[in-house]
């Protein structure tokens, strides 16, 4: 009976003894949920030596943790993960259960649907609940980015979804928060496991982490050409930002895919976003709309992108971004610097 199913639940997923971000924001996300259906937060907590970190997720805004710190949990694997996850679901039975839309998230989000036959929505980038039938409003881009969709699992639970870093916002945490820590037992043994572990090998390429900039100069088709893109790479060389762009843009070849922003790219939160020559498509808006301060520059005073931006300037790219430029060397030619505090 659905009626049996109680609780928010989230996925704390770690690594190397350190909690992931996203996992810290859909702490945030469920606790406005918990409040509104009147009922605890609660973390699920895997791997090996991790009890110290309960007091943590306790402080982010959890009620409770389960916590399964166990050897044979030490590193992520699909099948030690999914049946952990899978008992503690149908023991103490949430009617919701989020998890990061990160690799190994999305990998056991939908292991553990499966094996519970319930529905899941992924790469999610809002939530809300309906009270009447306590009902998880899961909304996420859809028809190429297109629309928003918003959806509903109203025959089975947990409702689970996935969720994209950097969509939500953690809350401040509370050192003094009080919690209840649930340690829960496991039967599997390392010898059960049918894939070991051998390597753990970090990419140690060096890439753009647009996910960490404090600035980012982000630019569309709207730059004509990659001769005229040049100007968005001159524009962050000088202020010291990050170069982002479109998913035109990265297929036109003016960018690698690691820079692209939008449904099918990055999700940042960057303190300063400029938007240059970028219409503001829905596919787009998902991955920027959280920043703190977004300046937009399109030449369409109806682009759809004046919508988010927080300061915006109508006119030509291509003759505003090289006053822009002038102006920011001038000022560092004056012995100016530029904070973005």
């Amino acid at each position: 009976m659905m009626e049996e199913y109680r609780g928010v639940w989230v996925f704390i997923e770690q690594n190397d003894g350190k909690i992931e971000g996203v996992s810290l924001e859909l702490l945030g996300a469920g606790r406005k949920l918990a409040d509104k259906l009147e009922v605890p937060l609660s973390g699920v907590l895997l791997g090996y030596k991790v009890k110290p970190l309960s007091q943590e997720v306790i402080s982010y805004g959890a009620d409770q943790v389960y916590v399964i710190d166990h050897e044979v949990m030490k590193d992520y694997r699909t099948e030690s993960y999914m049946q952990a996850v899978i008992n503690l679901a149908e023991k103490y039975k949430p009617e919701i259960f989020l998890y990061g839309a990160t690799a190994n998230g999305k990998d056991l989000a939908s292991a553990v649907a499966t094996d519970l036959s319930t529905g899941l929505t992924a790469d999610t980038t809002m939530l809300d609940v309906e009270l009447e039938k306590r009902l998880l409003e899961a909304s996420r881009p859809a028809f190429g980015g297109n629309i928003m969709a918003t959806i509903l699992c109203k025959k089975h639970r947990p409702q689970m979804a996935t969720v994209r870093p950097k969509v939500m916002k953690a809350l401040e945490p509370d050192p003094r928060r009080q919690g209840e820590v649930i340690e829960e037992p496991i039967t599997l043994k390392e010898e059960d496991m049918r894939t070991k572990v051998l390597k753990i090998v970090k990419d140690v390429t060096k890439k753009v982490n647009l996910a960490d900039a404090h600035v980012v100069v982000a630019g569309g088709k709207g730059m004509g050409d990659l001769q005229g893109f040049q100007l968005i790479h001159e524009l962050a060389d000088t202020i010291g930002a990050t170069v982002g762009g479109t998913r035109d843009v990265v297929e036109a070849g003016w960018l690698p895919h690691e820079q692209q922003i939008g449904q099918t790219g990055e999700t940042i939160t960057p303190k300063i976003y400029f938007a240059i020559g970028i219409s503001g498509a829905i596919q787009h808006i998902v991955g920027m709309k959280n920043s703190e301060f977004i300046i937009a520059i399109n030449k369409d005073p109806e682009a759809p992108i004046f919508d988010v931006a927080t300061y915006g300037i109508v006119g030509d790219a291509m003759e505003i971004v090289p006053k822009l430029i002038k102006q920011f060397k001038e000022a560092r030619e004056r012995g100016g610097e530029i904070s973005y505090v």
